[in-house]
């Protein structure tokens, strides 16, 4: 669990060494002021992040502001709740964000691309890779991405949620070494700073587990949408890919250069050495769930114990109109998460065949796609090595 001695540890300065490609998510606290965008905090993180370059360091840049900066443009002092005056907000913020990072990188010789994106994107494994190809090339190019959820067409099917979880996808994504995220205070405490006088900081977070999670407040701030609570399951979530995650204070100057000299700065989470591997990850975390398929204790045992597919004998119910290749939720009877997985078969036809041999599935249907409705290839236990994913996926 939480903060431990550093002497048994990897030292940070160490594991910088390793990081050749990072993600840095900033978020509307950090970018934003009374006056709307903070040139200060922009300026100052872009000259770290020109320094990191010319270090051969590639940074990929996922930032809020949109909502914030539209909101600042168009006089609102409070975050609407309706979802067309969020999406118009973003319209009116998002060329001014642009701009704001245009000018800066400029002054330092570099360029910038806006990449807006929706998790739809990355639900689809070639529109995954297509994206992750289109910022390979940018790197090479020199140029610096700079993600942000797509808000004016984003509705809640498609969204990540908040910056923090697509931060995460994108670490995921870029087969980054690295995520940085910038907050508005020094990094986790183990209670609310804000009403706490003697909260102390978490410089150390070896597992993300339950009792991580319950030192962060859920409430979000004035112009953001994810409160520590998001950014604590973004960590976990990298964690789990075997990359390093630190959640820090980016409105103090020269925040990302001290980061990577190894300075013991913010909240380190410690990479999992049993990571998932990024086609996991991906359909543990990147895809949204269709549906649900229900399986009996044999299934379950099978499952978790035994590391096997998923067969139609062991289910017993479906919930949804999935189609091949969706993701669905598997639940055991008592409708406890078990695990995560990719389908072989549409719901009605598993509805067809469900407790049934693999050898009967071609009597049923006509037709037979594979032995197994979820092979074990295409599918994440939900409680991996003790700690439920179902509590940090979207």
């Amino acid at each position: 669990m939480g903060e431990k001695t550093r002497s048994h540890l990897q030292p940070r300065k160490e594991m910088m060494r390793h990081v050749r490609r990072a993600v840095v998510k900033v978020g509307s606290g950090v970018l934003t002021g009374k006056d709307g965008l903070n040139s200060w905090v922009i300026n100052n993180l872009t000259r770290d992040i020109c320094a990191l370059k010319e270090e051969g360091i590639e940074i990929i840049l996922v930032s809020s502001g949109a909502v914030s900066s539209g909101m600042k443009k168009t006089g609102l002092s409070k975050r609407p709740e309706s979802l067309s005056q969020k999406q118009a907000l973003a319209a009116v913020g998002q060329p001014s964000l642009m701009m704001a990072y245009e000018r800066a990188f400029e002054r330092c010789g570099h360029r910038v691309a806006q990449i807006l994106i929706t998790r739809d994107d990355l639900n689809n494994r070639r529109r995954y890779l297509n994206a992750r190809n289109t910022v390979f090339t940018l790197l090479s190019w020199r140029i610096v991405p700079i993600f942000n959820e797509n808000d004016t067409v984003s509705v809640d099917e498609i969204k990540f949620g908040d910056n923090d979880n697509l931060s995460a996808m994108v670490t995921s994504l870029t087969e980054s070494q690295l995520l940085v995220n910038l907050s508005d205070i020094d990094g986790l405490f183990d209670k609310d700073p804000r009403t706490n006088r003697d909260a102390k900081l978490v410089r150390v977070v070896e597992r993300a587990g339950s009792d991580v999670l319950g030192f962060a407040s859920a409430a979000p701030g004035s112009l953001g949408t994810g409160g520590m609570g998001s950014k604590i399951r973004a960590g976990r979530k990298v964690s789990l890919a075997g990359i390093p995650a630190i959640i820090a204070n980016g409105r103090k100057k020269g925040i990302l250069n001290g980061i990577f000299k190894g300075e013991e700065t913010g909240t380190l989470f410690m990479p999992q050495e049993d990571a998932l591997c990024h086609r996991k990850h991906w359909i543990a975390f990147t895809r949204s769930s269709k549906g649900e398929i229900i399986v009996d204790q044999g299934a379950e045992k099978a499952l978790v114990k035994g590391g096997k597919s998923l067969l139609p004998s062991g289910i017993v119910g479906v919930v949804g109109g999935f189609t091949i290749g969706d993701s669905v939720v598997i639940l055991n009877e008592n409708r406890k998460e078990v695990a995560v997985g990719m389908v072989n078969y549409d719901a009605a036809d598993i509805r067809k065949i469900m407790g049934c041999r693999s050898c009967d599935i071609e009597a049923r249907l006509g037709f037979k796609h594979d032995e197994e409705v979820i092979h074990r290839d295409n599918l994440v236990l939900t409680n991996y090595n003790g700690e439920d994913l179902c509590r940090l996926r979207v």
